[in-house]
């Protein structure tokens, strides 16, 4: 039997990048025009067919308004865009730094659950992403966790065997799911005890 591949598959919001800034939830609100409430049950009610890459960020805001029976200019529906990816740009500088020492013991990759615009400007802002082995994002492979097809992208993708994989997402059930593919997975909470998993989970080398 050959040796395992070490691969560390990271989810990006809530285990490398910060959830939603607080507050721009009621910023995107204000621009258009809907209560608070209202907007945030129609932002997530539209947003799996944008996470996967089938909707354009315009035809999206455009899905939001309508939901809400509002409309507005391309202005506005930019306003939104730009507020929107600003919202999700924050990391936790200690994981980032983690995730790229880890590249000394295992090959490191990305699974995320974003917009392919988005991705583009997370990517501009965060140049140390293109330096990972693997890098997947949901609105460019056209599927989004906990989809098994997503995991299996990154499988194939890398050539890998499922059983070469630690998945760490801060959600349990893409953890249950990664697990269905065959990988490990570790449901992240706070760095030290991801940090104590994988150095049980990594070949001694």
């Amino acid at each position: 039997m050959s040796p395992r591949r070490p691969i560390v598959l990271f989810d990006l919001f809530g285990v490398i990048a910060r959830h939603q800034r607080p507050g721009s939830m009621d910023e995107m609100a204000a621009l258009s025009g809907a209560p608070a409430d209202a907007f945030a049950a129609a932002y997530w009610a539209c947003r799996p067919p944008y996470d996967a890459g089938r909707w354009t960020a315009p035809q999206y805001w455009t899905a939001v308004l309508r939901r809400l029976s509002l409309t507005a200019g391309p202005h506005t529906i930019e306003e939104l865009r730009l507020t929107d990816i600003d919202s999700w740009s924050r990391v936790d500088d200690r994981m980032v730094a983690y995730v790229q020492s880890l590249r000394d013991v295992a090959e490191v990759a990305l699974l995320s659950n974003i917009p392919a615009d988005h991705a583009d400007a997370f990517l501009s802002a965060q140049p140390w992403l293109r330096h990972l082995d693997h890098v997947a994002f949901s609105g460019r492979i056209h599927a989004v966790k906990p989809d098994l097809a997503a995991f299996r992208h990154c499988i194939v993708a890398m050539r890998a065997a499922p059983a070469d994989f630690l998945f760490v997402d801060d959600r349990d059930e893409n953890v249950r799911a990664a697990q269905a593919a065959g990988m490990d997975g570790h449901v992240f909470t706070r760095l030290d005890e991801l940090a104590a998993v994988l150095d049980t989970w990594l070949p001694v080398r």
